[in-house]
């Protein structure tokens, strides 16, 4: 059983440094991506921060590479965070700005979260690994 918040959500956890960014990109899309803001800023702010050195290594942090489960389908699914001028799904590269994106920021390996997906609908996605890029401190 997955720890959860008073939320019903598992805890996330930021890099210090991403929070500030992601802050500004979902401010920034507030009028024309309201859901996607509201959800990213929401995250943000119940989020646990830590600098770039001392976050855990089982932690989705941008340009994290994700293996996760859509319990609905049983699909899997492997995709790299990144930010939207990087997107390209057919390289499997998912933009923070996308409901899927947004829910994955923060968790944590073996975490379930409930999110909506572009359609509004609930699912079920469960965190399986999360590979680090090679980080600068």
């Amino acid at each position: 059983m997955t720890r959860s918040t008073n939320t019903g959500r598992p805890p996330v956890h930021f890099i210090s440094t991403e929070a500030d960014n992601l802050t500004d990109l979902a401010l920034g899309v507030a009028d024309t991506m309201p859901q996607v803001s509201e959800l990213l800023l929401r995250e943000i702010a119940r989020a646990t921060i830590h600098s770039a050195a001392r976050v855990p290594s089982d932690i989705v942090t941008m340009y994290s590479t994700v293996q996760f489960k859509d319990e609905a389908s049983g699909a899997e699914r492997t995709v790299q965070l990144v930010y939207p001028a990087e997107a390209d799904i057919s390289a499997g590269r998912v933009s923070i700005l996308t409901p899927v994106g947004a829910g994955l920021i923060g968790l944590r390996e073996g975490h379930s979260i409930r999110w909506p997906d572009r359609e509004g609908r609930e699912r079920r996605l469960t965190i399986l690994k999360v590979t680090q890029p090679e980080r600068t401190v």
